[in-house]
Parts: structure tokens; C-alpha cells; sequence
């Protein structure tokens, strides 16, 4: 397994559950971290914890270009290139459609969809550039199977996933290695605001989540491991 210290690792969605945990690990394996997220306070209270320079982190509306824009000019200010690129940003609404206004959808495609495409496009430049990296997203199960109540974030996650697998095939001529992670339920606050009735104790912690995504970053050039399945064990979708 390849080391994570000194690795130049930008995490989006870092204020987040599982966002928080990963940053959490990287740090203690000596990554060079940079984070960014929505909430500037939770951020820099995370920043804070992490012993992080003030410059190592910038919070961003990524679905306004101008805003993604601003986060690559930090970033490349402040870090000498880019080694890994991790999203864990994301949104959920679950409801059903006949209920579903055209703003919660089109909210829902901007932060999975549209944001990760922003991002993606500042950065490919520099990761074409050196041939080499490591993308990481989370589509979640449900880019994978649908589920009642999840046109909208279905929607977003099978769109992510088809746009990835084409960034894919653009630089399959490089050593540029994506690896989608698909996880199940996960107990993180992502479920606070979704009026549905889940068994969060039964639910993968934030922190096991979390742990993929570390060990995801540790895998040698060597090979590729293009998507990783992690879900609940009563539950498993796929």
C-alpha cells in the first residue's frame, strides 16, 4: 500500500458526516490536507481541531463557477499539485414525485451533479498534466438501485456515476484512476432532515465510511480499484 503522508489531498464535502471522519484520518496519516465544504463554521472548527493553516481551507457554493474557480486559485496557491481529489459533498431528498417541487429537483441535480462536474473541471487540467492521480466519488447505492421516494437523488447519483465512467474513458491514456465508492445506508446527519423511518443503528457508521475512503487513497499505482461496495448488512442492496 502506498503512504498517504505527504500526499496533496483535496476533500469537498469535509464538513459533512463521513466528510468530517475522512479528514480526520488523512490527517493523522500525515496527508496535506485542504478542505472545503458549505458551512463555514463547521469548517473551521474542523480546520481548527486539525491543526490546519488558515489558507488550507476556503468554504464554497461549488454549483456557482465563480466560487470553484476561487476554491482552485487557493488551492493551487497553497499546495504544490494535486495528488488526490475526493467529493463526499452531497444532498438528499427523498420524497415522492407526484410531491417532489421542480426546485428540490433541480437543487438536488446542481449539489450531486452539476457541483462535482465544476470541480472536476478546474482540476482535470493539472491531473492531465502529471498523468497521474486518484478521483474520488461517492455515488452511494443509490446511483446504483433505485428506491421509492429517490427520483431526484437517483437522478443525481446515475448521472455522476455516467459522467465519471466518460471523464474515465477521456484519459484512460494516463495513470488518472477513479474509484467510485457505493455505500449503503450510512448513520451520519445526512438522514436529520429526511422524513423517512430508518434503523440508524443498523446503519454503516461515518467513521467505518470514513475508513474506506482512507484506505481507498493508500492503493498503489499498480492497479485500480474502480468502485468499492460498502452497505449495511441487513440491508444490502446490490
Amino acid at each position: 500500500m502506498e503512504s498517504i503522508k505527504g500526499k496533496s489531498i483535496l476533500l469537498a464535502g469535509a464538513t459533512g458526516g463521513i466528510g468530517q471522519a475522512a479528514a480526520k484520518m488523512l490527517a493523522a496519516s500525515g496527508a496535506n490536507l485542504f478542505l472545503t465544504g458549505r458551512t463555514e463554521s463547521k469548517l473551521k472548527t474542523l480546520a481548527d481541531s486539525l491543526n490546519l493553516d488558515p489558507q488550507n481551507w476556503m468554504a464554497a457554493d461549488l454549483t456557482k463557477e465563480a466560487e470553484a474557480d476561487r476554491l482552485f486559485q487557493q488551492f493551487t496557491a497553497v499546495m504544490p499539485s494535486i495528488d488526490v481529489l475526493i467529493n463526499a459533498s452531497g444532498i438528499g431528498i427523498i420524497k415522492p414525485a407526484d410531491q417532489l417541487s421542480p426546485d428540490e429537483f433541480m437543487h438536488t441535480l446542481q449539489l450531486n451533479l452539476f457541483a462535482p462536474f465544476l470541480l472536476l473541471r478546474k482540476f482535470l487540467p493539472e491531473f492531465k498534466a502529471k498523468k497521474k492521480g486518484l478521483i474520488i466519488h461517492i455515488p452511494g447505492i443509490l446511483g446504483k438501485v433505485p428506491m421509492a421516494g429517490a427520483a431526484a437523488y437517483s437522478a443525481s447519483k446515475y448521472g455522476l456515476v455516467g459522467m465519471l465512467q466518460s471523464i474515465r474513458e477521456e484519459l484512460k491514456r494516463t495513470d488518472v484512476r477513479f474509484t467510485n465508492l457505493f455505500l449503503g445506508g450510512v448513520d451520519s446527519p445526512f438522514w436529520d432532515t429526511i422524513d423517512l423511518r430508518v434503523q440508524r443503528d443498523k446503519m454503516v457508521t461515518a467513521e467505518e465510511a470514513a475508513r474506506a475512503i482512507w484506505f481507498l487513497c493508500q492503493q498503489p499505482a499498480s492497479g485500480v480499484v474502480s468502485e468499492m461496495v460498502l452497505q449495511p448488512f441487513n440491508h444490502q442492496a446490490i
